[in-house]
């Protein structure tokens, strides 16, 4: 039997148990009812990142756009990634069956010159899954069940002063539900000519308090073609579970214990398999008081693992964090949010004979101190300041301020700006890297190399004329320097090469996007993305490699999104999308549409068909050597029990 008959008989024999459960269990209703949620609905949808206090999507100042639970399940997307491509102001490209490179703002990085994407910050739950060895994101390695997730916040622009130095262009925040909201048993089970996805949950309570959920998921991509058909040997699967609980021992306190793990293998072309696993676990309490102030401890525990299967080069980092938080009012007119915390990351890598590092294991501390004040200068004008104190491992204490002004006009009417400073901290990839070339030092470590740093300016609007519309636009300013270049050794000297801080320059853009309720039935969303990148060499610098080291972003994209309820049984979904063209390396602009049709066949039981890419046979997202991106498509039957 091979993989995917494997995968699809796991699936089969756990909702056989699963079925067979105690009569007497009462279960909740697990298939999705789909909604389509008002516009006012929409505008008013609980957000945290922007200001770590909850508040209304309409009131937060920021370019921050919500992916809500039914977006996510009418998507028919199985993993984060593709789940992402609906955020209008973020860039989402696919390099291979496993890998993707998104960046919010661009600054997409460059592979071939060893510059990768590495400044977006993305939590689970408040878990930063950011790697610690060079600032980017493994994306093969982060997985949450569709149907678990809440919403996801996806803000464009800096947070470090809540976030952290990492928090450059832009902060994701994935927040899962409550196991409370789970209950009962759910079997997805979805399968294509790419790709088979299963996901199993079950949820229940073990006492009026204290709720659960378990679960297990798993894609297993198959292998995609190179650009001239041929097979690009790229598949892989990635099996994970875990768990939730909640429990709310009275009404003023909250306590939640969550936890993950994985094991996985993919296939790379010209290159060995590399395995990857990982495990973690979270802890949270939240305590209310009457008047207002609240007090949020966490603190979680991460292991990720990867590498060649041959030996060639493998790595782990294990990662402790603990984080304090307090909220409380002085008086009538400031909210006060401050608090602190401290992360140790200890790091063992494995390099090879020409490409390792040193030294080649650490210990990495972190730990930060912030404070944010939100002023009502009047009952329609807002300050908002704040200031994060961070002590990095490499480069000492950063100082990370921030300040936000918001005026509400009306009801449905608020205009902001902002001012922020976020940076880049360095890490073991820029300062202990060593690279050989015929057993020569090619690259030297450099542990001068200083943080990366962004001043930003941001201006906004967020709009609802009327009851069936809704938009927002925003434009911005990005001053950076000390941008990451490759230098030689002296003036005499070519070899060793080591990393420098020999780029500067200026960005800037506009992002927009609304919905529309046209009927009751029917919803249209419309997000549009404009990005200038003038990056430049400092006096001084080698100018080796050129700028577009730095990304190979496009100048414009646009989207346009149309969800159905029709009738009570059919909901039918469409999302076109455009990317303009890459500039250099030169890649065509391209246009692609996603459509599912999802079919309720009664309470418990829902048929789905789902496609990806529709518009062509393979599309290019980035330059080689990343592969083709190709139509897809998926069958899918859920059952809720």
């Amino acid at each position: 039997m091979g993989a995917r008959g494997r995968v699809l008989g796991v699936a089969f024999w756990v909702a056989v148990s699963l079925s067979l459960a105690p009569a007497g269990a009462v279960y909740a209703q697990s298939v999705e009812d789909l909604q389509q949620l008002s516009i006012s609905d929409l505008a008013n949808i609980d957000v945290s990142s922007v200001t770590k206090a909850t508040q209304s999507l309409s009131e937060a100042p920021a370019a921050i756009f919500v992916i809500t639970h039914d977006d996510i399940v009418r998507s028919g997307a199985t993993s984060l990634p593709e789940i992402l491509r609906m955020a209008p102001n973020l860039q989402v490209e696919q390099t291979s069956a496993s890998n993707y490179v998104i960046t919010a703002r661009g600054m997409n990085g460059s592979n071939s010159a060893q510059n990768f994407s590495n400044k977006l910050l993305v939590l689970i739950d408040g878990r930063s899954v950011y790697t610690p060895l060079y600032s980017g994101l493994y994306w093969d390695m982060q997985d949450v069940l569709p149907q678990d997730i809440d919403r996801i916040e996806v803000i464009s622009g800096p947070g470090a002063t809540l976030w952290g130095a990492n928090a450059v262009n832009g902060v994701i925040n994935i927040i899962t539900r409550s196991s409370s909201k789970t209950q009962g048993g759910l079997v997805d089970v979805q399968t294509g000519n790419l790709a088979t996805s299963v996901g199993l949950r079950y949820g229940g309570r073990m006492g009026d308090d204290l709720t659960y959920r378990v679960y297990f998921h798993d894609d297993l991509d198959y292998d995609t073609k190179t650009a001239s058909g041929g097979n690009a040997h790229d598949s892989w699967s990635k099996p994970q579970g875990g768990f939730r609980l909640d429990w709310t021992p009275g009404s003023a306190d909250a306590v939640t214990l969550q936890g993950d793990a994985y094991a996985g293998s993919e296939q790379q072309l010209g290159a060995p398999d590399e395995d990857l696993s990982g495990a973690d676990l979270l802890a949270r309490w939240t305590h209310d008081w009457q008047d207002g102030s609240s007090l949020q401890i966490q603190s979680y525990y991460d292991h990720a693992a990867r590498g060649t299967e041959d030996g060639g080069g493998n790595f782990y980092v294990d990662t402790y964090d603990l984080d304090i938080q307090h909220s409380f009012s002085l008086g009538d007119r400031n909210q006060i949010v401050w608090g602190g915390g401290a992360r140790f990351s200890r790091y063992n890598i494995s390099g090879t004979s020409s490409l390792y590092f040193q030294p080649a294991q650490a210990t990495l501390d972190l730990s930060d101190v912030f404070a944010q004040d939100s002023l009502a200068i009047t009952s329609a004008l807002k300050l908002i300041v704040g200031l994060k104190f961070e002590d990095d491992p490499y480069s000492g204490v950063a100082t990370l301020p921030s300040a936000h002004l918001t005026w509400k006009l009306s009801d449905n009417t608020l205009l902001w700006a902002a001012a922020s400073r976020a940076i880049r901290a360095p890490t073991p990839f820029d300062t202990d890297v060593v690279e050989k070339l015929g057993g020569v030092i090619f690259l030297a470590a450099n542990d001068r190399f200083r943080p990366e740093t962004l001043t930003a300016y941001e201006v906004g609007a967020r709009l609802q004329p009327t009851e069936r519309l809704s938009f927002s636009i925003s434009t911005y300013y990005n001053l950076y320097d000390d941008l990451r270049t490759i230098e030689p050794a002296s003036a005499t000297a070519f070899i060793p090469l080591y990393w420098g801080n020999g780029l500067k320059g200026d960005t800037y853009g506009l992002e927009a996007w609304g919905d529309y309720r046209a009927t009751s039935w029917w919803r249209v969303s419309a997000g549009f993305d404009a990005l200038r990148e003038e990056i430049r060499f400092k006096p001084g610098a080698s100018g080796l490699l050129g700028v577009s080291q730095i990304g190979d972003d496009p100048a414009h994209q646009a989207q346009l999104k149309s969800s159905m309820n029709l009738g009570h049984a059919v909901v039918l979904d469409a999302d076109l999308r455009y990317v303009d063209a890459l500039a250099n390396p030169s890649l065509p602009s391209y246009v692609e549409l996603n459509a599912r049709i999802g079919w309720q066949l009664s309470q418990r039981l829902q048929l789905s068909l789902s496609g990806f890419n529709l518009l062509h046979d393979h599309h290019q997202e980035l330059p080689a050597p990343a592969l083709p991106v190709s139509r897809s498509v998926l069958l899918g039957l859920q059952w809720g029990f």
